[in-house]
């Protein structure tokens, strides 16, 4: 008796005599899948790609799989579109930007504010409760018709994109957004915390603490370390120089908060580099400049 014909489990319309090595169903050319010893069907790599671990870098992160700095993209994107905010409407900048104490007037003007209010003004800035400053400034940039203008935001980007590819590749999507992030909290909380009375807008003080995690990496990796020092040299000078027209404050803060985060995530133990581990570091650190800034808050005020 003739046997009789056999069909792709996919494909029933596919005679085939070909069958899976892993679970034996028949599979046609189409659902064949090379593997070391025969061929796998459409689940059964999919399941073996499942239970695979993916590759981790030696500071926690998952590698990606491809080379694409996605976040690096992201954040050069929404910094881009926040200028162009800020162009458009041009009370952006005193409606978002890092200032931690000052009094609005009737005019509209900003003034500086010494502890006491008179009628007619009132508290704004971190200290009247508007935290979300400390993050929302280090997305947007100098205006236009200033003496830096739009020039702020294309050094900024230019060095975001040199540092944010790197930093990102090494220490996977997550972290890299976590550190940014953190940076620019940093660097605003330094700013309230020596010049509240300053208006300060820029993402320097995250791209400050992308190049102190560049240097930490680069030293944990053990890479020849002159080139990356001279690199760290001229942003320092840059900080200096820079003063003149831009927060050193913000600056310096990023740099800290950037270098503090990556040194724990490069030096801690290995039993500390999880997922978790990292996490509640993150979050301790987060907690930390939320207790600095409610105290130098009250010292503004006189609450509490």
């Amino acid at each position: 008796m003739e046997a009789a014909a056999t069909t792709c489990y996919r494909h029933p319309s596919y005679e085939t005599y070909v069958r899976c090595t892993r679970c034996d169903r028949y599979i046609c050319p189409d659902c064949m899948r090379e593997a070391s010893v025969g061929h796998h069907c459409v689940e059964c790599v999919k399941e073996g790609q499942a239970s695979v671990r993916r590759a981790r870098s030696l500071f926690g992160g998952a590698v990606p799989d491809a080379a694409t700095p996605v976040v690096t993209y992201v954040l050069m994107a929404l910094n881009i579109v926040a200028y162009v905010v800020e162009v458009l409407r041009s009370g952006t900048v005193d409606r978002f930007g890092m200032i931690g104490a000052a009094l609005a007037g009737p005019d509209g003007e900003l003034y500086v504010y010494d502890g006491w209010t008179s009628p007619g003004f009132e508290l704004t800035g971190v200290a009247d409760g508007e935290w979300y400053r400390l993050l929302t400034g280090a997305f947007l940039h100098l205006p236009p018709d200033t003496s830096f203008g739009v020039m702020h935001l294309v050094f900024n980007m230019l060095a975001l994109w040199n540092l944010g590819r790197i930093v990102e590749g090494q220490l996977g999507r997550a972290r890299y957004l976590a550190l940014y992030l953190l940076s620019a909290v940093g660097g605003s909380v330094l700013v309230y915390l020596v010049s509240p009375e300053t208006s300060a807008v820029g993402a320097s003080g995250a791209i400050f603490g992308l190049a102190a995690s560049f240097y930490v990496i680069n030293r944990r990796l053990g890479r020849d370390m002159g080139p990356v020092r001279r690199f760290l040299a001229g942003f320092l000078l840059w900080m200096v120089i820079s003063a003149v027209f831009t927060s050193w404050e913000g600056h310096l803060g990023g740099l800290l908060t950037g270098g503090l985060v990556t040194y724990g995530l490069a030096y801690a133990p290995a039993k500390l580099r999880t997922s978790a581990a990292q996490l509640a570091g993150g979050a301790a650190l987060v907690v930390l400049l939320a207790a600095v800034v409610a105290l130098r808050t009250a010292s503004l005020t006189g609450a509490g």
